[in-house]
């Protein structure tokens, strides 16, 4: 017997479950002389190979399928011979070399291509060959909708499962129905006690959530997750991170993350936060995975509770447009160091005023070139402990 995802795979658009927003279009193109190129983008298990054949099916035309990995271009040279369709699998997997193969095919009309794609077509697409395809993105499919196709299954396996049972094993498989199939499948060779959800739970192969670090929820996770921390909220910041480290992120990226955090949005309102993520990333590097949970855990409540100050990230940014707006202007002449005799003749260093022989370790000074003296970068902000730090220099300024 075929595996069960094989078994029920849908033949019509009426026996497919999901993606209504895109069957609606499909229909419609159907109806067209030539069917389009289309470029299927969504996660694992949510129907995209199934739709390219349904519409080469009913179409019916000479077609092929093809998995990118399994076959080089001059395979694909032989296989596509005869046929107006091509259906490929996994397009991001093909080289941008390889992917200028089908410019031409495509541009002459000479081939129909039906590729899917887990990953951003924007990053894993070239341009060119992504203008000449209609992008049909789809979603994983719902708790309801993981339910409706449980129905189909369970006559083909002729089983009942309590619905306990079901709930648990659509929430385990995270919309994907490939991987909700194969569970049903192996549930079903299970003795009919131990289908009760307590006793299937402990029976069921260890679940891996699905994650992909080249694919959408890579950078969705981790853009939530700094997201989080930087709108102070330590419950869906953790519940984030434990989304990344349960799906197999690498704990380093995490790692890295949390430091720009606590520079870019805590920053000077708790210089704690710094040193506290360098920590964590040392921790983690020491500890290793998976008990690295622990301190990353630590440092994301710490930084999600604490006051937030992006102002010295905000000065950088306002120096970086100056300087590529306006240039950089030469430095000051009593600012330059007077290494060699031949540069203090030039006036190297004259003039400058070393601090450290003041009162407070400060002296009026002009370090900003002429053109930009008076000019600020730095705007303080009235969070954390920046107020104490910008209140020193303040009042240096008003005793001279």
């Amino acid at each position: 017997m075929p595996p069960l995802a094989h078994a029920i795979r849908p033949e019509t658009f009426e026996d497919f479950t999901g993606q209504g927003h895109v069957i609606t279009r499909l229909q419609a193109m159907l109806k067209a002389k030539r069917l389009p190129s289309l470029l299927f983008h969504g996660p694992p298990g949510c129907g995209k190979s199934t739709l390219a054949l349904l519409l080469a099916q009913t179409k019916n035309v000479p077609y092929v399928r093809v998995s990118a990995p399994e076959a080089g271009l001059a395979t694909l040279r032989t296989l596509i011979e005869g046929k107006e369709i091509l259906i490929l699998d996994e397009l991001h997997r093909f080289s941008k070399a390889q992917q200028d193969f089908f410019l031409p095919l495509l541009e002459h009309g000479d081939i129909t291509l039906l590729a899917t794609t887990t990953e951003n077509p924007s990053f894993s697409v070239t341009k060119q060959l992504l203008s000449r395809l209609h992008v049909m993105r789809l979603r994983s499919l719902s708790h309801a909708e993981m339910l409706q196709v449980s129905k189909r299954a369970l006559v083909t396996l002729d089983m009942t499962l309590p619905q306990d049972s079901l709930d648990m094993l659509c929430f385990m498989s995270g919309g994907d129905a490939r991987t909700f199939l194969n569970l049903l499948e192996y549930t079903a060779q299970l003795a009919p006690e131990k289908r009760e959800a307590k006793e299937l739970k402990q029976n069921l192969p260890e679940q891996v959530m699905r994650g992909d670090r080249d694919a959408d929820q890579h950078y969705e996770l981790a853009s939530a997750f700094i997201k989080s921390i930087r709108g102070s909220d330590p419950d869906a910041a953790l519940y984030y991170l434990a989304g990344m480290l349960e799906s197999g992120e690498d704990p380093r990226f995490v790692c890295r993350r949390l430091i720009l955090s606590a520079s870019e949005d805590v920053g000077l309102a708790d210089p704690r936060a710094l040193p506290l993520a360098v920590a964590c990333q040392q921790a983690v590097e020491m500890v290793g995975m998976p008990e690295g949970f622990i301190p990353l855990a630590e440092t994301t409540v710490y930084l999600a509770l604490a006051p937030k100050s992006n102002s010295a990230y905000a000065a950088y940014l306002a120096a970086r447009k100056e300087i590529a707006t306006q240039g950089l202007k030469p430095v000051p002449m009593h600012l330059r160091n007077p290494s060699a005799k031949l540069q203090r003749q030039w006036g190297f260093g004259e003039g400058y005023k070393y601090p450290h022989a003041y009162p407070g370790s400060w002296v009026e000074q002009d370090y900003m070139p002429p053109e930009l003296v008076g000019v600020r970068f730095y705007q303080e902000k009235d969070q954390g402990e920046e107020p104490k730090l910008a209140a020193r220099l303040k009042g240096l300024k008003k005793k001279h």
